[in-house]
């Protein structure tokens, strides 16, 4: 269903542009054509000097939107190569067709959680209809530039801190389907937003950091007592394990002994057997 709500609102967008542009191609009426003939016999009559006024050139990346008497002559612009235009009645004005990209300033703003943040983007956008760009606005790319300040701004506006800081992608995409729908009747075609950077103020980052380090401060906690209990179970095990042996006591001394020997000690430990030490406690 939003898929054909979204191609529905691009056809009646199509359509009213469409309007817009025969609109404005209509007939130049009887002033216009007496003004247009008179312009070709002067060309005509001066063709070897009027030849270097009467063609244009732009290039690959370019189009030329032609106004004749002050509408605009085609439905389609002209370009790339050579055009012919008629000297006086026939203005034109170039398009480029690249891709623009340009930093949107730091905005303050303020979040849903009533907190001030510093954020900056970069918005990438191309004219996709040279005709609309250049007669339904005066400044494409100004107007585009001011349209993304003010989108993101009101779509951080509604974002919590933890949002801003954990979805940047979904911002992204939300500024990008909101500038695309604002500029369409612009003839200008947004392709990427990005969300540069986010910058707190260092009091809150004091925080965040004392709050991440007490987290963490108490996950070791947890993980050391978990640790000792582990290795308390692990002990009890063994007890009952040797307490069923006496011998396997007494090759546990031996390996002690081995082990402080290894280690080149001029001072050996000899661990005494509780039993033996209760047998003379009894006495």
């Amino acid at each position: 269903m939003e898929m054909e709500n979204q191609m529905e609102s691009q056809k009646r967008r199509g359509k009213s542009n469409d309007n817009l542009i025969s609109d404005r191609t209509g007939a130049l009426g009887c002033v216009g054509w007496t003004i247009v003939i008179l312009s070709g016999l002067f060309t005509f009559l001066l063709f070897p000097l009027t030849i270097w006024f009467c063609f244009r050139i732009v290039q690959e990346y370019e189009r030329a939107v032609i106004f004749r008497v002050g509408r605009i002559k085609d439905r389609k612009p002209k370009g790339p190569g050579v055009f012919f235009i008629l000297p006086c009645t026939d203005s034109f004005v170039k398009v480029d067709l690249r891709t623009v990209s340009f930093d949107i300033p730091p905005q303050e703003i303020l979040t849903k959680d009533s907190v001030t943040v510093s954020v900056d983007g970069v918005v990438y956008f191309r004219v996709s209809d040279p005709i609309a760009s250049v007669a339904n606005v005066s400044n494409a790319d100004f107007s585009t530039r001011l349209l993304a300040q003010t989108t993101l701004r009101n779509v951080l506006g509604t974002k919590n801190l933890a949002e801003l800081l954990s979805d940047r992608e979904g911002i992204a995409h939300s500024m990008q389907s909101n500038l695309d729908e604002a500029t369409d009747h612009w003839g200008i075609k947004v392709e990427r937003v990005e969300i540069k950077d986010v910058k707190l103020p260092h009091q809150l980052q004091r925080a965040m950091a004392a709050e991440a380090e007490a987290a963490r401060e108490a996950r070791a906690k947890v993980i050391a007592a978990e640790g000792e209990m582990n290795a308390s179970r692990a002990l009890k095990e063994a007890s009952l394990v040797i307490a069923e042996s006496p011998s396997a006591l007494q090759l546990r001394y031996l390996q002690t002994l081995n082990t402080i020997a290894s280690e080149k000690n001029s001072t050996i430990i000899f661990p005494l057997p509780m039993d033996v030490m209760s047998h003379f406690m009894r006495k």
